[in-house]
């Protein structure tokens, strides 16, 4: 029976080209990787398709002034980099793609609560709800969590040692931030009524 042949190694310096040819590549290699990729790529990751005379910072921002007159974008997103449709496009994509999956479907008060803990974490179910008012649902905190929106953080101090839900990075992707310190100011977000309190977001329940 005949060998499977190993596959050849992975040229990450591509040292045959010249120098203009290997950065072209190098930033090519970046924008496939972005392209296949759901959700953010570090630069740890985009690194290991790159040699080591290639700066991925430096390769990114070329592939984004490249594509300065394309429908699509590279943008920074929780601590990496995706591709993303501009904007100026959605119109078009709703009326033409099915981006169904893609879109969050959640409610006005499930969007509150996910504000909440977005501010307050790590926090407990029972935390969420002191801040609303009303007991939050097992059902909304599933939603969240099935959405990737949210996960299980530390337990709580408090008896019983209750899971608290932390935000994740699906999350900023979601909502377009490269890290939490990016999120609006909280007084703006309590004035949309979308966070303590809950002005403005009656449980649908």
């Amino acid at each position: 029976m005949a060998r499977n042949r190993a596959d050849p190694p992975f040229d990450r310096e591509l040292e045959d080209l010249p120098q203009a040819l290997r950065w072209r590549q190098w930033m090519r290699r970046i924008e496939a990787v972005l392209f296949a990729s759901s959700t953010p790529v570090g630069r740890e990751a985009l690194a290991r398709v790159v040699g080591r005379q290639g700066n991925v910072d430096l390769l990114v921002e070329d592939l984004r002034a490249e594509l300065a007159d394309h429908p699509v974008e590279v943008v920074a997103v929780a601590g990496g980099w995706m591709m993303r449709t501009r904007p100026d496009y959605a119109g078009a994509i709703r009326a033409a793609a099915d981006v169904g999956m893609q879109q969050l479907d959640l409610s006005e008060f499930d969007i509150a609560v996910l504000a909440a803990i977005a501010y307050h974490q790590p926090i407990t179910r029972s935390g969420l709800g002191e801040i609303f008012g009303r007991d939050i649902s097992r059902d909304l905190i599933g939603r969240l969590r099935d959405r990737d929106l949210i996960a299980p953080g530390p337990r709580s101090p408090r008896p019983g040692a209750p899971y608290t839900f932390v935000t994740t990075d699906a999350f900023l992707s979601a909502f377009d931030l490269q890290s939490l310190r990016d999120l609006p100011d909280r007084d703006l977000i309590e004035d949309a009524g979308l966070a303590a309190g809950g002005r403005g977001t009656p449980d649908p329940a």
